[in-house]
């Protein structure tokens, strides 16, 4: 399968140097200076992923991210000259899938398109082989649909947010480390600090004041579910 990746960028030396490198991979690219072409491009033909520049005229990549998120799962790659770990974590959190700061690698950029693409292709993967659907007490997710409901009423999440709930709850009782979090759900090959879980489970507690997510002082957390 030849794979189609949406460029958002504005810089058009970065635009091309991208490009080449994914075009001697074998990918199809679509260069896009701004959000709100890339808006048009994904109403038209919508790309198997993003590469997303945060800094754009017109509408941030931010925002775009937010957009896309309320309508697919798309993996997406953001580039950003803002290296300051709360950009980092705005970025992940708001549904990017990978983070990467300016100046980058094209090779790196490259390896992390295709590891991307192989997660994502695995995560469908185990979706078909196994049950669609996970309860964990009141908690209900439907990993096709990427849907989560608690007691009966339906939570709002991110990307990161369901990745979260859906491991721990097939893993229901079972303590996790931060780092074994840190790299279940943002893979091995990121390098923000374990900070990032923190503020992932702060923002379900805030959403789902009742779960039973629970800090193990010192390790990490687990979905603690009775009976």
């Amino acid at each position: 399968m030849k794979y189609y990746i949406g460029i958002v960028e504005d810089d058009t030396n970065i635009q091309n140097i991208v490009a080449a490198y994914l075009k001697k991979e074998g990918f199809k690219v679509e260069l896009v200076s701004s959000a709100e072409e890339a808006m048009e491009l994904w109403n038209n033909h919508p790309p198997d992923m993003w590469i997303l520049d945060i800094m754009l005229p017109g509408m941030d990549g931010y925002e775009f991210c937010k957009r896309i998120r309320r309508e697919s799962n798309v993996p997406i790659i953001i580039i950003s000259a803002k290296d300051d770990e709360i950009d980092k974590i705005l970025g992940l959190e708001l549904g990017g899938d990978d983070y990467l700061t300016k100046p980058f690698s094209p090779r790196e950029l490259v390896a992390r398109v295709k590891r991307l693409f192989q997660r994502t292709e695995a995560a469908k993967t185990v979706v078909t082989a196994g049950e669609n659907k996970i309860k964990a007490g009141d908690l209900l997710i439907y990993k096709e649909d990427r849907r989560v409901f608690w007691q009966g009423k339906e939570v709002d999440v991110t990307t990161k947010e369901f990745d979260m709930l859906l491991y721990l709850a097939e893993h229901e009782n079972r303590a996790f480390s931060r780092e074994e979090l840190l790299m279940t759900i943002w893979g091995d090959d990121y390098y923000g600090s374990d900070r990032a879980v923190d503020d992932l489970v702060k923002r379900i507690r805030k959403k789902i004041p009742d779960i039973p997510l629970e800090t193990v002082w010192g390790y990490g957390y687990r979905l603690r579910i009775e009976g």
